[in-house]
């Protein structure tokens, strides 16, 4: 079927986004798997081409238009090169949300400019050794003395965790007040008692940093909390959530159906038996199957894309799109994996590769058992 998700605007910024990709991503994507770690520099150039930002008000640098779209189609470009060592939906779909709605005209001036060109990278910092998918669970603290709170604990998988300028930080500034007394600070590079731990060695994703944060005695000043009040992150973290869950979405999808094409193109040329692999029936019906299920999926995150526009995309429909998209993609590349054979298990070969990175989408962002349980609560059990 026609996808009719995007506008001329948008074909032209993806244009623009893959030749980005192309010139100073893919020729340098294998040594930073080896390196662990994306060049800031690439994030500066990135910057200059107005990928980061598109919701920041122009005043502070960004573009100032509230579309997912854009972010849909840099989402879309990085999977189908495979660039998976790129945070920058980390960076544009998770974190902006937090920096253009809930700081203040100081903090906008002081961080906005930054995030919009590259130059500051960000991260956000949810999950702790003892504490993943129950937020309620965190023990990160942050106790409020004058001006400044003392923030210490410890935070573990953070994308963009070495290279961080800026971190949206989960605290408890109330331990006894449960999900009430969560809030949202911002720790700066640098801060006394801040640091990073380790580049951590991942199953895939190689070349995206993902580090433990270590938070010892940090006075971070109350002039770096996102919102007015104490022990509203709660409530902020919930209504951004599905714009996180959309972009893992998108992901997802874009994934698969490059993989998918590539493996189509794979079976078309191996021979098997003195036959291509696409002329036995069981290789075109494991392509029909898997065709017929992306593309569904394609045209369901696409609604949810539009409905993500129009403010009206819901947290149980995000779990929708996030958890069966990502089982999605684990399953297509797994089957498409096995049609290639042995080669399949080789590096060289774009699905190896593909196989490795998708694992880790049903966990991060929720996992696919806490989204079951956020539509099956919607159910009013």
């Amino acid at each position: 079927m026609r996808r009719d998700l995007f506008d001329e605007e948008h074909l032209l910024f993806r244009d623009t986004v893959r030749e980005f990709i192309t010139r100073e991503v893919v020729p340098h994507h294998e040594r930073w798997e080896k390196d662990g770690i994306v060049p800031r520099e690439v994030w500066k150039k990135a910057g200059e081409l107005g990928v980061f930002g598109f919701s920041v008000p122009e005043e502070y640098g960004g573009a100032g238009i509230t579309d997912f779209r854009y972010n849909a189609v840099i989402l879309e470009e990085i999977m189908r090169h495979g660039a998976s060592g790129l945070g920058f939906s980390l960076h544009n779909d998770v974190v902006a949300p937090y920096l253009v709605d809930l700081t203040t005209e100081e903090q906008k001036r002081r961080w906005l400019p930054g995030f919009a060109s590259g130059e500051l990278i960000t991260a956000i910092a949810m999950t702790e050794p003892g504490a993943g998918s129950d937020l309620q669970g965190i023990r990160t603290t942050a106790i409020r003395e004058g001006d400044h709170y003392l923030v210490n604990g410890q935070k573990t998988f953070i994308t963009n965790g070495i290279n961080a300028d800026l971190v949206v930080v989960v605290v408890k500034t109330d331990p006894a007040a449960g999900a009430r007394g969560t809030t949202l600070l911002v720790v700066e590079r640098g801060m006394d008692g801040y640091g990073h731990g380790r580049n951590l060695d991942k199953v895939g994703m190689k070349a995206q940093d993902t580090a433990e944060l270590f938070f010892e005695n940090v006075r971070v000043p109350v002039a770096n909390r996102l919102g007015p009040n104490d022990g509203e992150g709660f409530v902020h973290l919930m209504r951004n959530l599905p714009q996180e869950r959309m972009s893992i979405a998108v992901a997802a999808v874009a994934a698969a159906e490059t993989v998918l094409e590539q493996t189509i193109e794979y079976c078309k040329s191996r021979q098997a038996f003195g036959r291509n692999l696409g002329s036995f029936q069981n290789t075109r019906f494991v392509l029909a199957e898997l065709a017929t299920e992306t593309e569904i999926a394609r045209h369901y995150v696409d609604k949810c894309i539009l409905s993500l526009n129009a403010g009206e995309l819901s947290a149980v429909d995000a779990a929708k799109a996030k958890w069966w998209t990502t089982e999605l993609q684990n399953k297509v590349i797994d089957r498409c994996l096995q049609l290639h054979g042995g080669y399949g298990y080789m590096m060289e070969y774009p699905v190896a590769k593909a196989w490795l990175d998708s694992r880790v989408q049903t966990i991060y962002g929720g996992t696919t058992e806490i989204m079951k349980e956020i539509i099956g609560r919607s159910f009013g059990f």
